[in-house]
């Protein structure tokens, strides 16, 4: 195996000189690494403290994270909140107030005037408005241009310019973190893993279920039992794990209805057309059969002048003219029941094609879908929801009683089918077609409402999956453990740690299970003094252990065209796939050198 460089002055073993990674075929599963470097909370050792500005749910996981992290919080909460008692029971120093000024963030210790830093040393904003975000975190920069600032951003594309604006900033979206757990609750989905990682949403599993391009081949499976992790080629791409951008259209089950043209005409003629058809054809029958054992003419004239009257097409023959009397009767009846019938005929068809235009235009469910995913809820997260199920190919319903809730947008431009309605409501999730789908999530932004969803979906269909937004962490428990109504998850306890480890500047990495063996795909900096500033980015490669997937400059954004003989600056950051040890000998490459320790 090749070592890479800064190996030979770096290197990671223990007492014993086994190094951390297990052998091929160990049935021990390897020894966590040692929390060293940018692992170990950076805490409020210095005896400054965190700015945290929001007064949502979310505000109090956060504060919550933190504060039993052993950082010292200035809470910024608006007092109408009816989290701001609950977040000054936290230990917080709290300020209540309605509108944030720079004199407010100056009070709370974002202020570096005469050369001295400010007694805040991070600034988190979580206000639902990204306009409020952006103006705050501009006013902060301005104020201290070494702030840390983390900025909880509902649009991607406005978080990504803040970033290039800002400098030393971090955003995270809510909905792209939260969305994932939620499809994999839906889809049982274990196969996969989906990251971010370089400023894109990836995702790793095996090679038939990645849509191509693949970036890159994490572990090659089909060499023996035992995968070969971060293999410079391989023979057989279908069975390797490899990590990807997107996912392949294979989960949808033939029973799901598609929307083309068969499904389409069986819309226009529905059950009201065939009632009517049905009465038209009998009545052909039977004046048929009046006027050919009646009125004596044969077969053909018979059907010919029965069609006609039925179909208001008028009856002129000269032996219906000569028939007997009560038959003309008959004849004049049937023409009159043709001519209501044809009208009624008419109106169904014409109501059907307006409908079926409409259900295209405006979303509404067409047909009756099987196996498919209801999300209840189509807020910033469940917009995020029928997206990802979207690019997985899974036939989904959406509901929510807001016309103008952001996913119903969302749903119209992927042509998901919406129900307007309180997903509550036993009528409206009939809509939906819950009493045939696989799976419900309940996403709304109430936790009752969720429940509300949940009981009625498990009366409607027990045999589905469903799984719950639910605030209450107490509540969520005992409702999973008394009602039996299947999952339940929290945004804001998905989103807390994510905040509290951009406040800290704590590395967070991602496992991919390979057999029995795993990869750990993260972002690392490299820090000034260390041993890789200097080397070639390619130097940092070593065959089995790491694998350099991308860099970005401070401020800048992530290149995932790499240059391997561009040298590595202080401050740059890679974005890498490695084993535990191989990440653990970069980790101490990275961080700066004490003494004569890399000597």
């Amino acid at each position: 195996m090749r070592r890479p460089r800064w190996g030979k002055s770096v290197t990671f073993f223990g007492n014993s000189g086994a190094s951390t990674e297990s052998p091929p075929g160990s049935e021990d599963p390897p020894p966590p690494p040692p929390r060293i470097g940018p692992e170990e909370p950076a805490g409020p050792a210095d005896g400054r403290s965190v700015v945290v500005c929001g007064s949502d749910r979310t505000m109090l996981r956060v504060v919550t994270e933190l504060v039993s992290s052993g950082e010292r919080v200035t809470a910024i909460v608006n007092p109408a909140s009816r989290h701001y008692d609950r977040i000054s029971e936290l230990g917080a120093t709290v300020m209540g107030v309605r509108v944030i000024s720079e004199s407010l963030l100056r009070r709370a210790g974002v202020d570096a005037g005469d050369g001295k830093p400010s007694t805040a040393r991070a600034l988190v904003l979580l206000d639902t408005d990204d306009v409020h975000n952006v103006h705050t975190a501009l006013t902060a920069r301005d104020m201290d241009p070494e702030l840390r600032i983390v900025v909880q951003m509902v649009n991607p594309r406005l978080g990504k310019q803040l970033i290039s604006l800002l400098g030393d900033c971090v955003v995270i979206n809510g909905p792209s973190l939260a969305a994932p757990a939620f499809v994999s609750d839906a889809l049982e989905d274990d196969e996969l893993t989906w990251l971010e990682l370089g400023g894109r949403r990836l995702v790793a599993g095996q090679a038939d279920l990645i849509r191509d391009p693949h970036l890159m081949v994490l572990a090659d499976t089909t060499s023996s039992a035992t995968p070969e992790l971060l293999p410079m080629s391989t023979s057989d791409p279908e069975g390797d794990i490899v990590l990807g951008t997107g996912v392949r259209t294979v989960w949808r089950s033939r029973d799901v209805r598609r929307a083309g043209w068969l499904m389409g005409m069986r819309d226009i003629f529905d059950s009201r057309v065939r009632r009517i058809a049905a009465v038209m054809a009998i009545l052909v029958a039977a004046g048929t059969s009046v006027l050919h054992f009646f009125g004596h003419i044969e077969w053909w004239r018979s059907i010919y002048l029965a069609a006609g009257a039925v179909t208001s097409a008028g009856i002129d023959d000269d032996k219906f003219s000569n028939a007997d009397p009560w038959v003309k009767v008959v004849g004049v009846a049937v023409q009159l029941t043709g001519i209501v019938l044809v009208a009624l005929l008419t109106a169904v068809v014409v109501d059907s094609l307006i409908g079926a235009r409409l259900s295209r235009i405006i979303g509404g469910v067409r047909g009756r879908p099987r196996n498919h995913v209801v999300v209840c809820g189509l807020g910033t997260v469940g917009a995020r929801v029928l997206e990802i199920l979207s690019e997985r190919g899974v036939a989904v319903v959406g509901v929510d009683q807001d016309d103008d809730a952001p996913g119903v947008q969302v749903a119209h431009r992927l042509r998901i089918p919406v129900i307007i309605g309180n997903s509550s409501n036993e009528e409206t999730l009939r809509s939906a077609g819950v009493q045939r789908a696989q799976a419900v999530l309940a996403i709304t932004d109430g936790d009752i409402t969720n429940l509300e969803s949940a009981m009625v979906a498990r009366d409607l269909n027990p045999e589905s999956r469903i799984t719950m937004r639910m605030f209450d962490h107490d509540l969520a428990q005992r409702v999973e453990r008394r009602l039996d109504l299947g999952h339940s998850r929290s945004v804001s306890m998905l989103v807390a740690p994510a905040v509290a480890a951009a406040v800290a500047n704590r590395r967070s990495q991602v496992t991919v299970p390979a057999g029995r063996r795993v990869l750990l795909l993260t972002e690392v900096t490299v820090e000034p003094g260390s041993v890789a500033a200097g080397l070639r980015l390619g130097e940092l490669d070593e065959a089995g252990g790491l694998r350099v997937l991308a860099r970005q400059d401070p401020g800048e954004a992530w290149e995932w065209t790499l240059k391997y003989e561009r040298v590595l600056r202080p401050g740059d950051r890679i974005a890498v796939a490695g084993t535990r040890s191989g990440l653990a000998r970069l980790l101490l490459a990275t961080r700066p050198q004490q003494g004569s320790a890399a000597s």
